[in-house]
């Protein structure tokens, strides 16, 4: 491209928008002056290793809070540069600055109300085409930007090169840094770039789009001018009313009938994305081959007939690695159990402690807690077949196979990324509903939500499955989250259909970055995370459940009790065993279960362990022994079914509802949803039981 082109903004693609670099004012007032701590900002898609950078800057120096009025939670932290104190705002993960989802609306409020001096626009060098459009934007808003170009080390591996010579001219002259936030390199360039960039005017891109906008844009800032004045960042505010925007235009009341004859959004983000394929072209080399591999997988993968099939036989391959590595695995653990139970029985013999301290801690915790713990192996295997999807890249393209299906019940695929969360926990699941735009389609999916078998429900479909089908123990599981894939769209569709509520108009914007060998350290974090969670519950919620049970089936109204059917627990399950009993649940001890299952659904598992005086209810001994106990009160395979149906759809645990709750902001449709999925549980259950007696009674 000539100088004289570059001048005029023109480019080998034609009139597309042009980066125009601008020399640095320096800032007078704060130069060698100002001490105050500087704020940065740090924003970037989601994935692209923000917090990561952020946790490397802060360390342990972190404040959380949720943003006013929002439950988007706002963490900062604190470090410094050669004396120069800075304070750093982790931004939520965002795609652009459209406004339209509760965490675009925060990042944007926060770096226009002037909450950061700095940006730093974290970005995924290994998929930049993808990450410009969001600095494009950042640029645009007049503001410090410095683009950390994170996981350069992926970018080496899969050999593609980055010109950091010709990358910054063509983004203005904004400063370019390369980091590793998992190798802590480039830290001190950054943090150098942010106390001499914010002692600049900022630089960046004048882009220039085609004539017509060029010429709307003028006459719109015209008209901002004579009715605001001189006002910040003129040229931005007279783009965001080209596209529509709701703030800008109810901030700033402007009648532009006779300038905007319709949207110009659309051609706004085309034009961007025309610069953005030619700077890929000129400053990324040696990227066609890994694409190229990407589109290959992607034909399979992403097809709109093979897609939905080829997600289903993964997740049975996951599932079928979860029975039969985790149960070879589990073996250890019960002999392990077994000895741990048998050593304590004899320390409190050899001290003479009372009968109930004995069974207090051997049939209530050990029995209870370490009929959870037996099955880590199986969770453990589980979150890191997960963590391998999630980290090669496949995830993203499951909401993306499911956007039209989803599209059918009102909701776009996007939904469908809360739904796989709910595969490992439901909470983080409700709080990743958040990037929905509509309150509709947010309540709508943290409804279904719930019937995703969450990685607590794993025990419980272990236990019986295996108890009771013992040779299609895999399927058996297999076929109940494909229930509870099936049931919640089946519950998405008949609220679709009974609602005034059209199919979601908000096309889906998700990243597909391109496949990569998951990285260990990635996968070794996602995975401790998870089952540290799994081992805090089973020292907490799970350790006070089983003392609590434990009392409640020993002790009666006449003090302690010798007799199970005297206690209070009986009289509580007697109650509830005429509504259970049509589901083939009419056990107490089965109806005691399921209450203690509202705690935690792991809880199911260690209360049939401390009902039926089982130590090790997991081994192949104790499973024999409860089988046993069962059938003899006419509980088979059947009943143990519907029991599954029931823990898959009833309402989740507590910490759910909490978070429900917090994120719904309604206590009142929070309990109409628990109250819901336990008619839904029941009825379902109730199905199965009565269809399959009828079938194999």
């Amino acid at each position: 491209m000539s100088q004289q082109e570059r001048a005029e903004g023109r480019t080998k693609y034609g009139s597309v928008p042009y980066a125009a670099p601008r020399q640095p004012q320096p800032r007078q007032i704060r130069h060698g002056i100002d001490k105050r701590p500087i704020r940065v900002g740090f924003v970037g898609n989601p994935n692209c290793g923000k917090t990561t950078l952020f946790n490397a800057f802060t360390g342990a120096k972190l404040k959380v809070a949720n943003w006013p009025g929002v439950t988007v939670e706002r963490v900062e932290g604190e470090t410094n540069y050669k004396g120069r104190p800075i304070k750093v705002i982790d931004l939520p993960g965002i795609y652009s600055l459209t406004s339209y989802t509760i965490e675009e609306k925060v990042t944007r409020k926060c770096i226009e109300d002037g909450e950061v001096d700095v940006i730093i626009n974290v970005v995924d060098a290994s998929s930049l085409e993808r990450n410009l459009y969001l600095t494009m934007q950042l640029i645009e808003l007049k503001k410090p930007v410095i683009l950390a170009l994170n996981m350069m080390d992926i970018v080496e591996e899969r050999g593609m090169e980055i010109d950091m010579h010709r990358l910054p001219e063509m983004l203005g002259g904004i400063p370019v840094v390369p980091v590793s936030a998992r190798k802590r390199t480039g830290l001190d360039v950054l943090m150098h770039a942010v106390v001499h960039h914010y002692e600049e005017e900022p630089q960046g891109v004048v882009i220039h789009y085609s004539p017509q906008v060029e010429e709307k844009i003028t006459r719109i800032e015209g008209e901002l001018r004579r009715h605001y004045g001189e006002m910040d960042n003129m040229r931005w505010h007279a783009i965001k009313f080209l596209e529509f925007d709701e703030v800008v235009t109810s901030d700033h009341p402007l009648d532009v009938s006779g300038i905007l004859d319709h949207n110009y959004e659309k051609q706004i983000i085309n034009e961007k994305y025309d610069y953005i394929e030619e700077v890929i072209q000129e400053c990324l080399m040696n990227k066609e081959e890994k694409a190229a591999t990407t589109d290959k997988a992607d034909r399979i993968l992403t097809h709109r007939i093979w897609g939905i099939p080829v997600f289903l036989g993964i997740m049975a391959l996951v599932f079928f690695l979860t029975f039969t590595v985790g149960d070879f695995l589990k073996g250890y653990f019960q002999v392990g159990l077994d000895w741990f139970s048998q050593a304590v029985v004899a320390g409190l013999a050899s001290v003479h402690a009372s009968s109930w301290l004995t069974s207090l801690i051997v049939d209530g915790i050990i029995a209870g807690v370490g009929g959870i713990l037996t099955f880590l192996p199986n969770i453990f295997i589980l979150f890191l077949a997960l963590a391998f999807l999630e980290d090669s890249g496949y995830m993203a393209r499951v909401a993306y196979v499911m956007n039209e299906t989803m599209g059918m019940v009102g909701l776009s695929g996007k939904a469908f990324l809360p739904m796989l969360l709910g595969f490992g926990c439901t909470v983080p699941a409700v709080m990743a509903t958040r990037a929905l735009e509509s309150v509709r389609d947010r309540r709508r999916t943290i409804l279904i939500t719930p019937f995703m078998s969450c990685s607590a429900r794993l025990p419980i479909y272990v236990l019986f499955a295996e108890m009771f089908f013992p040779r299609h123990a895999l399927f058996v599981a297999y076929s109940l989250y494909l229930i509870g894939l099936v049931m919640a769209i089946l519950v998405a569709f008949i609220l679709h259909k009974n609602s005034r509520g059209t199919r979601s108009e908000n096309a889906l914007l998700i990243e597909l970055p391109e496949y990569k060998t998951p990285n260990g350290r990635t996968v070794a974090i996602y995975v401790w995370d998870k089952v540290k969670d799994y081992l805090s519950k089973a020292g907490t919620t799970i350790f006070i459940a089983s003392i609590v049970l434990w009392f409640v089936l020993n002790t009666g109204t006449t003090g302690f009790v010798s007799d199970v059917q005297d206690s209070f627990a009986a009289m509580i399950g007697h109650v509830l065993v005429p509504v259970l009993r049509p589901a083939g649940l009419g056990l107490w001890q089965v109806a005691v279960a399921l209450i203690s299952g509202l705690s935690a659904k792991e809880v199911v598992v260690s209360s049939f362990s401390v009902l039926f005086g089982i130590s090790n209810v997991n081994s192949a001994a104790g499973m024999g022994e409860l089988s046993a106990q069962l059938t003899s009160m006419g509980f088979g395979g059947v009943n143990a079914y519907a029991l599954m149906i029931f823990c898959l759809m009833y309402s989740p645990c507590i910490a759910a509802v909490a978070t429900i709750k917090r994120e719904t902001g309604s206590w009142r449709w929070t309990l109409g949803m628990v109250l819901f999925q336990l008619l839904v549980a029941w009825a379902a259950a109730v199905l199965v039981f009565q269809v399959g007696s009828l079938l194999f009674g």
